[in-house]
């Protein structure tokens, strides 16, 4: 590893462990990827991580927030955008339809797209909102 992804690897466990503390597994290899997707049944929430302040103020508190629904998925993964490429660009594969876009949370069940929250619905959004979308997705659909 160079002096740089070591660097990086450093700075982005902090951001890493927001969300494997609140349940999630951390997919970082593009077979854990197609693993996941081939094996897990049920609903399922992604999050593509991001070192971006929107994933820091706004997406990932959501994400743990909204697991307080009486609703929730019954899988909880993360990707991490820039960190892991290869993982984030399997799971973006299985995003069939959706434009790439760090962050970003989508609601699978038995691997297709129920919903889809791209950075364009988590930046200038206020926590409230995002929670609110999630949850809403989760009573629809978990």
């Amino acid at each position: 590893m160079n002096p740089y992804e070591a660097y990086m690897k450093e700075i982005s466990q902090p951001m890493r462990d927001e969300l494997t503390n609140a349940g999630f597994t951390e997919l970082t290899t593009p077979e854990e990827v197609d693993t996941f997707i081939s094996e897990k049944k049920g609903t399922s929430l992604v999050v593509i991580n991001s070192v971006c302040g929107c994933a820091a103020g706004l997406a990932r508190p959501s994400a743990r927030e909204s697991l307080n629904n009486e609703k929730r998925p019954e899988n909880l993964v993360t990707v991490f955008a820039g960190q892991d490429r290869e993982a984030t660009s399997r799971m973006r594969d299985y995003l069939e339809g959706y434009e790439p876009s760090s962050p970003s949370m989508a609601l699978l069940k038995d691997g297709q797209v129920l919903h889809f929250i791209p950075r364009e619905e988590i930046e200038d959004y206020e926590v409230e909102e995002i929670v609110a979308n999630l949850t809403n997705a989760y009573n629809q659909y978990c």
